[in-house]
């Protein structure tokens, strides 16, 4: 069974399609591509379309991570039916899809940094009006929280197994 994971933050041009690159590269080196589906977008139409911040897509890149592909797109209602989990990457994105989710999918709804406890916050914070180095410090909590949600996810999978 295919495991659908949605990475949402508000534009779709900073954190999430790092998150989505990021956790991308991870399910390849572990071997899980064929069983887990990412897929990434904004709470905002501000970006649709658009490609990520070249910050973003220079920072991910040093790193192995290839974003420059993504488009940027908004969170649609139907997201919910289609994934199994969204996961956001601060309170005001969160907030803002309980609001157009029906109760029935609030379930799906983590906090991306909930996978990182060590870093003791919920908020990943938006570099898009920082320097280079808030990019640098924003991968790091990504590729951190990025290993959690992969063990999180490998165990969850060894426990499905017969």
């Amino acid at each position: 069974m295919m495991m659908r994971i949605l990475f949402v933050c508000m534009g779709n041009i900073c954190r999430s399609p790092m998150a989505q690159g990021v956790f991308e590269k991870l399910l390849g080196d572990h071997g899980l591509s064929d069983r887990v589906l990412v897929d990434s977008a904004g709470t905002h139409a501000y970006h649709l379309g658009k490609a990520p911040d070249e910050r973003a897509v220079r920072a991910a890149r040093e790193r192995g991570v290839e974003i420059a592909h993504l488009r940027a797109r908004q969170v649609e209602p139907g997201d919910f039916d289609e994934y199994d989990l969204v996961v956001v990457m601060d309170e005001q994105n969160y907030d803002a899809l309980r609001f157009i989710s029906a109760e029935r999918h609030r379930h799906k709804l983590k906090f991306l940094l909930d996978y990182a406890p060590h870093l003791k916050t919920r908020n990943l914070p938006d570099p898009y009006y920082g320097t280079d180095m808030g990019f640098e410090r924003v991968l790091d909590m990504i590729e951190d929280a990025c290993t959690g949600l992969l063990h999180h996810l490998q165990e969850q999978m060894r426990r499905q197994m017969p």
